[in-house]
């Protein structure tokens, strides 16, 4: 029988990890579940290491599609099954298509549909599977369906911003980058054999730059060893549960940047509390969820201890405040609602509001990333050209 490594958090948001022996991976994260253990990973002793996967992934979009038209096909009336083997057999991406029809061999086999969904968490997380739990339990799967659907195509919105807001930055300074290196390993020797035959002392800048072109020249093998190495280590690091915590809390810190990846969290946070509360999904399980879903390291503890001492009878609002992780404005609209019973009401209006403060930011930064980029691109050439052109001024003084 296999040994199976796992990773998680106890009921208080503790990490634990340990091994645990079983007859398949599934039965493993069971066991785990009936002992109050959130799996994040488990791993089957001696087959850790696995080739990439190039392709065939589910994105949140194949998700968002399926759901909506699942909603509308049960909003219609039509039977569970025939609605995953439609859905099933029309599907493009195969390997989506395999875990639908065997979540409809499964339904079909007298499994419910939670219980069927929750074997396979690379399509459907437990905030989907609860979601789902919830739906059947009170009768409402098409009204939950539909949430979900809105819930993951406002996600995908959110990702899609961020990713469009990165992408012109990041294509201009590595094209930059690029730029400058072929500059300095093909151009300046070029300059630099003319200046040795003139003779003479070169000036400061000029030898500067052309140190600079002669390291490149030679060692330029060392620099992508150096590159790719610290790439590496640092995505290595980020993998470690104290490695994401400390770059999680810098990029939170960094000006700008920080602001914004806040008020991501914010509005994930009260989308994802709200969707869930909303379709009947208990406060602890919400909360637990939430925290594993706030796709950064330092909110998600600080969402941790808030369920602990919520579970130890407090209110959500008072610990969410002392956190200092979260704008006082939505501790207090969070206050408000719980006061007023209009939970999970409250936490849509907040996350409206904040996607649409994550849409202003993100133009803010366009516009002012844009000047930025173009005055330090201005001034690396700038300093090139300069330091080429002042032997050959020089010169000409000279003959003057």
């Amino acid at each position: 029988m296999p040994s199976y490594e796992w990773k998680g958090r106890d009921r208080n948001g503790t990490a634990q990890t340990g091994v645990l022996i079983g007859d398949t991976k599934d039965a493993v994260i069971a066991a785990l579940r009936r002992q109050q253990i959130v799996v994040s990973t488990v791993k089957e002793k001696g087959k850790e290491i696995a080739l990439p996967k190039f392709g065939g992934g589910i994105s949140s979009k194949d998700i968002a599609v399926f759901t909506r038209q699942f909603s509308v096909m049960i909003d219609a009336g039509l039977p569970l099954v025939q609605c995953l083997d439609i859905l099933g057999q029309q599907q493009d991406n195969k390997a989506f298509q395999k875990v639908i029809l065997q979540v409809r061999q499964d339904v079909e086999g007298g499994s419910s549909l939670a219980e069927a969904m929750r074997k396979h968490p690379q399509a459907f997380d437990d905030l989907y599977v609860n979601m789902v739990a919830a739906g059947e339990a009170g009768g409402i799967l098409d009204t939950i369906l539909q949430r979900l659907a809105t819930y993951i195509e406002k996600s995908v919105k959110l990702k899609g911003q961020v990713r469009s807001a990165m992408v012109y930055p990041i294509s201009v300074v590595t094209i930059a980058i690029v730029v400058v290196y072929v500059i300095l390993w093909k151009v300046i020797p070029v300059f630099a054999t003319l200046f040795e035959g003139l003779g003479g002392q070169l000036p400061f800048l000029t030898r500067i730059v052309v140190n600079m072109s002669n390291f490149i020249g030679r060692f330029w093998w060392l620099i992508f060893i150096v590159v790719g190495g610290s790439i590496f280590a640092l995505r290595q690091y980020y993998r470690t549960d104290a490695g994401r915590y400390q770059i999680d809390k810098i990029m939170l810190r960094i000006p700008a940047v920080g602001m914004l990846l806040r008020k991501i969290a914010v509005a994930r946070f009260c989308r994802t509390l709200g969707t869930l509360l909303s379709s009947g999904v208990a406060i602890l399980e919400a909360l637990d969820i939430t925290a594993r879903t706030a796709g950064n390291a330092v909110i998600e503890e600080a969402l941790l201890k808030v369920r602990k001492e919520v579970e130890e009878g407090k209110t959500i609002a008072d610990p969410l405040t002392r956190s200092e992780q979260f704008p006082p404005m939505v501790c207090q609209m969070i206050g408000v609602g719980e006061q007023t019973g209009a939970m999970d009401t409250m936490l849509s209006k907040i996350a409206d509001f904040y996607e649409d403060e994550v849409d202003s930011a993100v133009e803010g930064m366009m516009a002012l990333m844009e000047p930025v980029i173009i005055a330090f691109l201005g001034v690396v050439i700038g300093v090139i050209v300069v330091a080429m052109y002042l032997p050959m001024f020089s010169l000409i003084s000279q003959i003057g």
